[in-house]
Protein backbone atom coordinates (compact mmCIF):
# COMPACT_ATOMS: atom_id res chain seq x y z
CA UNK A 1 0.00 0.00 0.00
CA UNK A 2 1.07 3.64 -0.68
CA UNK A 3 0.40 6.40 0.87
CA UNK A 4 0.14 9.54 -0.84
CA UNK A 5 -0.25 13.14 1.11
CA UNK A 6 -0.76 16.11 -1.40
CA UNK A 7 -0.06 19.31 0.52
CA UNK A 8 -1.47 23.16 -0.67
CA UNK A 9 0.39 25.66 0.07
CA UNK A 10 -0.65 29.39 -0.06
CA UNK A 11 1.06 32.42 0.95
CA UNK A 12 4.18 29.89 0.80
CA UNK A 13 6.78 33.19 1.86
CA UNK A 14 5.13 33.23 5.26
CA UNK A 15 4.54 29.62 5.84
CA UNK A 16 7.23 27.85 4.25
CA UNK A 17 9.79 27.34 7.27
CA UNK A 18 6.43 25.63 9.24
CA UNK A 19 5.95 23.27 7.04
CA UNK A 20 9.74 22.69 6.07
CA UNK A 21 9.78 22.00 9.94
CA UNK A 22 6.95 19.65 9.79
CA UNK A 23 8.16 17.83 6.82
CA UNK A 24 11.85 17.45 8.19
CA UNK A 25 10.44 16.37 11.39
CA UNK A 26 8.92 13.24 9.52
CA UNK A 27 11.68 13.13 6.15
CA UNK A 28 13.32 9.44 7.07
CA UNK A 29 9.68 8.73 6.36
CA UNK A 30 9.18 10.51 2.88
CA UNK A 31 10.21 8.46 0.20
CA UNK A 32 9.60 11.15 -2.88
CA UNK A 33 8.73 14.71 -2.90
CA UNK A 34 7.65 17.00 -5.36
CA UNK A 35 7.00 20.32 -5.27
CA UNK A 36 5.20 22.60 -8.02
CA UNK A 37 4.53 26.30 -7.78
CA UNK A 38 3.11 28.31 -10.88
CA UNK A 39 6.27 30.63 -11.14
CA UNK A 40 8.09 32.16 -13.92
CA UNK A 41 11.17 33.43 -14.60
CA UNK A 42 9.55 36.90 -14.21
CA UNK A 43 7.27 36.53 -11.20
CA UNK A 44 7.65 34.26 -7.79
CA UNK A 45 4.23 32.48 -6.81
CA UNK A 46 2.98 32.69 -3.64
CA UNK A 47 1.07 29.30 -3.39
CA UNK A 48 2.48 26.04 -3.78
CA UNK A 49 1.80 22.06 -4.11
CA UNK A 50 3.50 19.42 -2.38
CA UNK A 51 3.05 15.99 -3.28
CA UNK A 52 4.67 13.35 -0.91
CA UNK A 53 5.05 9.66 -1.32
CA UNK A 54 5.49 8.40 2.45
CA UNK A 55 6.76 5.32 4.06
CA UNK A 56 4.76 5.46 7.41
CA UNK A 57 1.76 3.96 9.05
CA UNK A 58 -1.45 5.98 8.59
CA UNK A 59 -1.30 6.58 12.23
CA UNK A 60 2.16 8.23 11.08
CA UNK A 61 0.27 9.61 8.48
CA UNK A 62 -2.66 11.16 10.24
CA UNK A 63 0.25 13.03 13.09
CA UNK A 64 2.25 14.65 10.30
CA UNK A 65 -1.35 16.00 8.35
CA UNK A 66 -2.62 17.16 11.67
CA UNK A 67 0.56 19.21 12.34
CA UNK A 68 0.47 20.52 8.82
CA UNK A 69 -2.87 21.28 9.06
CA UNK A 70 -2.23 23.61 11.95
CA UNK A 71 -0.64 26.04 9.51
CA UNK A 72 -1.94 28.43 8.55
CA UNK A 73 -2.38 28.50 4.60
CA UNK A 74 -1.98 25.34 4.31
CA UNK A 75 -4.25 21.97 3.25
CA UNK A 76 -3.33 18.47 3.64
CA UNK A 77 -5.28 15.80 1.84
CA UNK A 78 -3.79 12.05 2.18
CA UNK A 79 -4.95 8.69 0.17
CA UNK A 80 -3.96 5.19 0.74
CA UNK A 81 -3.74 3.41 -3.19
Amino acid sequence: MKNIVIISVQHRKNVSSSVQEVLSEYGCLIKTRLGITDSTPKKCSQTGLIILEFLGNKREVNLMTKKLSKIHGVTVKSVSI
